[in-house]
Parts: C-alpha cells; structure tokens; sequence
C-alpha cells in the first residue's frame, strides 16, 4: 500500500524537491557566498521544525 498524497502538490515531496532546488541554486553561487546562503538557509530550516 503506497500513499498517494506524496506526490499530490502543496505536500512534502514538493517541499523536498524545492529544497533540493535552492541547494542547487546555492552550490552554484561563487564559493565567498555559499556559507552566507547556507547558513540563511539553515536558519530557515531551524526555525520551520521549531515551529511545529
């Protein structure tokens, strides 16, 4: 028994594709900026768990 609701949108598989995308777009960043990035988005990140 699979669940559905994985791929349907506005659920976490959507979530994780956006992440893996702005991982992406931050890797692409000259080196001098991607810790600033990172840490923004860990920040981000950090703040969403606690929040729940």
């Amino acid at each position: 028994m699979s669940d559905e609701r994985a791929d349907a949108p506005g659920t976490a598989a959507d979530g994780d594709d956006a992440l893996v995308s702005r991982v992406r777009l931050i890797e692409e960043r000259p080196l001098d900026e991607r810790a600033a990035a990172f840490a923004q988005l860990h920040d981000e990140l950090q703040r969403e768990l606690e929040g729940r």
